[in-house]
Order: structure tokens, then C-alpha cells, then sequence
């Protein structure tokens, strides 16, 4: 089933990010290819190095950049596993870094792999599914005060209402599916505005599944080291959870020295953009170039 796609931000990177011709990139979140796809097309030597965690994005972002195959080299990896996938490819330093930290519209539009609230599927949430643990696992097993814990830490919900929610959940296990989460998440937590009531509670288990705090953790730290001085390091957020980290790791390298901040203020999409993909509005972006003998010369 082909997947409509939107690539957020995607001029705004691209500017960013300042291409090099015979540069090396690394998109460590290629989802459906999209931004993959506009470096791998501008380049007309170079390489793209497209990393994701998900096998089966990483095989639709392969028949979607077909026509500029050539320049990609992809590989199935989570961002802990950055520097060691870049020692595999014989890659010391890259000329820039592309993290887009959404979901990919794959993931959200698939009923089986259990990230929506919108269609009834399994309680999966793995971005990789050769691991284990499942946001079943988290729903059936935590206890009261894990869940609540987790809902209020990982999905910012209200304190009262985490503990509500995780009251309701461990008094109806076993809980079934992604459809009778949300409901019986609604059945307690009236709902205001456009928000369903289980957005935040899904958010929370996705990200405690996944270990997303964990591997952002790992690609900040690891990141650095992986750039060439003056490469750059284009991030897209839309969690503040997210964002927040991001912003205090690009200020920390440019107080060092060792880095400098591109973006004064983030940047956000523009209103034709939030008009297409209304996905968009909650994005922002950050970027920072590595300081280093070799930084200068002209840059998009």
C-alpha cells in the first residue's frame, strides 16, 4: 500500500545542513525517505547514509529513492548503535547529520503495529520489532505506580489523571488491544478540545517501548564525535521532552567551543507547510555547526 508522505521541514534542512558536493551524510532517521531521498538528489557525488530502526520503513524508503539508489547506503540501526554502524562502513566523519524525531507516517498509519488510537490493532509500538518488549507488556505487567509514573514523566498527562489512568488500566487487565486502551482510557478522563484522551498515554508508552529518552541520550552524546569540523547537525523535534534536550546539548558544545549554534531561535514550519501537514505545526528545528581548523568556506 503506497503511503502519502510529507517531509517536514525539508528546504529548511537542506539549507541547514549546507550541502557539500562529495560530502558524506547520515540521515539517522530515514522513515519513508523522504529527506534521504532530497540529499541523495542534490548530490551529485557524495553519499547518504540512511539509518532507521524499522526494517519495514527502511524497505519503502528503498523503492522510494530508487532513481538516486547509487548514493545511499542503507542499514537498519537505532541511534546507540551510530557510531558503531559508521566503524562498519569504514566511516570516520560525516559532513552532516539529519535527525527528524517524529514518527513516521508508516508507523502511525498501520492498524498492526499497534502506534494508533484511531484503528483497534495489536498493543505493539516496536519501532524494531526483532525486540521484545511491547507496550502489552508495559500495560499488563507495570504496576499502578509504574504507569502512572511513566504517563506522567514520558506523556506530560496531569499527575491526578496518570493516576486515574493507571488505576483504570490494572483494574480491567488484561487489556486486549490498542482499541480497548483507548477506550477505557476515555471512560475515565473526559475529554477537552481536540486532543483524545489517549494521546498522551500512547505517546508515553511508545517512547517507554522504544527507549526513546535512552537512544536521543545516546545520539547526543555520540553525535559530536561523529561530525568533521565545520560539519553541520540539522535536528527536527516535536515533543518539548525532546527539544529541550536538544537545545541544552547544542548549547553546552557551543559554550565549550567545540560547536556553533546556527539557530538563534528555533525554526518552525511555515504556514503553507502547516496547511499541507497539519503534522508539521508542533515542529521545530535546531541546527549547529562543529568548530574545528578546518571550519569555514561557503556553505548553503
Amino acid at each position: 500500500m503506497e503511503q502519502q508522505h510529507f517531509s517536514v521541514m525539508l528546504s529548511e534542512s537542506l539549507q541547514y545542513l549546507g550541502l557539500r558536493e562529495g560530502g558524506v551524510y547520515v540521515d539517522v532517521t530515514t522513515g519513508l525517505g523522504g529527506h534521504t531521498g532530497a540529499l541523495a538528489r542534490q548530490l551529485k557525488s557524495g553519499r547518504v547514509i540512511a539509518l532507521d530502526r524499522d526494517a519495514e520503513s527502511l524497505e519503502l524508503a528503498r523503492q522510494n529513492t530508487k532513481d538516486c539508489a547509487e548514493r545511499i547506503t542503507y542499514r537498519q540501526s537505532a541511534f546507540s548503535d551510530l557510531r558503531k554502524t559508521l566503524d562498519s562502513l569504514n566511516i570516520s566523519k560525516v559532513d552532516g547529520l539529519l535527525a527528524d524525531l517524529g514518527v513516521s507516517r508508516m508507523q502511525l498509519t498501520s492498524a498492526e503495529r499497534g502506534f494508533t488510537l484511531l484503528q483497534p490493532g495489536p498493543l505493539d509500538m516496536r519501532m524494531d520489532r526483532r525486540q521484545d518488549l511491547t507496550a502489552a507488556d508495559l500495560v499488563n505487567r507495570a504496576t499502578e505506580r509504574e504507569l502512572s509514573q511513566l504517563f506522567r514523566e514520558l506523556g506530560e498527562e496531569r499527575g491526578h489523571l496518570a493516576e486515574k489512568i493507571a488505576r483504570a488500566l490494572v483494574r480491567a487487565r488484561p487489556v486486549r488491544d490498542t482499541g480497548h486502551l483507548a477506550s477505557l482510557i476515555a471512560s475515565v478522563v473526559p475529554r477537552t478540545g481536540k486532543l483524545h484522551p489517549a494521546t498522551r498515554v500512547f505517546q508515553a508508552l511508545r517512547m517507554a517501548v522504544n527507549d526513546e529518552p535512552g537512544e536521543l541520550d545516546a545520539l547526543l552524546q555520540q553525535a559530536p564525535d561523529c561530525l568533521a569540523p565545520g560539519g553541520r547537525w540539522v535536528v527536527i523535534a516535536f515533543q518539548s521532552l525532546d527539544d529541550r534536550k536538544v537545545k541544552q546539548r547544542f548549547r553546552e558544545l557551543d559554550k565549550q567551543g567545540l560547536a556553533k549554534v546556527l539557530t538563534k531561535h528555533v525554526v518552525k514550519p511555515g504556514s503553507d507547510e502547516t496547511r499541507r501537514n497539519a503534522a508539521s505545526r508542533s515542529a521545530v528545528l535546531r541546527a549547529l555547526e562543529m568548530r574545528g581548523p578546518e571550519t569555514g568556506g561557503d556553505r548553503a
